[in-house]
């Protein structure tokens, strides 16, 4: 196996990966790529099995789109993190479209989704680990239907930069009002007049820069 560059990876992110057959092994490395994608890239769509994705570096954003393109992101995904739902084929139980962006300049290892479905179709191991993983972040797209459907707007966004604030280390939250409203599965307009009350509250400074957060304490009291 050292001549799979990809190993030390799996080893490190897959927990069943020592006590796989070496030739799954070997189905694994012939089967995975080093990718970099630019910023803006869309990764994967409905209409493919891209693969399962592991994130060296960057950022990317898992989103549903409604039949008028109205774009409802689900969860984002960090270094370390593991993408399942781009591996369509390896979950039957997965019916929905799912789209996946990379939000910032992205490292990732993919392994082909249909060398992983063949694996996992005869070890127990390894079905179990991409049931997990997928199951893992339903709890996340749980909390965003949860947030759309019963949340007033000013607690959402409220939690949406107390979030960005905390992921960042920075007060000043770098996106655009169109950005935002993406994110948040809202309009652009709806995430402008709700800035507006915050910044005349005191709470946010809205610049070109972005949106600065002035008092975290107030932020909180709407977010709880």
């Amino acid at each position: 196996m050292d001549a799979c560059p990809n190993a030390s990876v799996f080893e490190k992110y897959f927990p069943f990966w020592n006590a796989l057959p070496e030739k799954d092994k070997e189905t694994f490395c012939r089967s995975s790529i080093a990718v970099k994608y630019e910023k803006g890239t869309t990764i994967h769509d409905s209409s493919e099995c891209t693969g399962v994705i592991i994130i060296k570096s960057g950022c990317l954003r898992l989103y549903m789109l409604s039949e008028e393109g109205k774009e409802i992101t689900l969860y984002r995904l960090f270094p370390g993190d593991i993408c399942m739902l781009s591996a369509s084929c390896v979950l039957d139980s997965i019916t929905f479209d799912v789209f996946v962006d990379a939000e910032e300049d992205s490292e990732c290892h993919v392994v082909s989704g249909c060398a992983f479905a063949d694996v996992s179709n005869r070890i127990p191991e390894v079905k179990i680990f991409a049931l997990e993983t997928t199951v893992s972040r339903f709890s996340d797209v749980m909390w965003v239907m949860q947030q759309i459907l019963f949340m007033s707007m000013d607690k959402r966004l409220a939690i949406f930069l107390l979030d960005e604030t905390a992921h960042s280390g920075s007060d000043t939250i770098k996106y655009t009002h169109e950005q935002i409203a993406k994110y948040m599965g809202s309009a652009r307009e709806v995430v402008t007049r709700m800035l507006k009350y915050f910044a005349a509250e005191g709470i946010v400074e809205v610049t070109r820069k972005g949106v600065i957060i002035l008092d975290k304490a107030k932020l909180r009291a709407l977010a709880v």
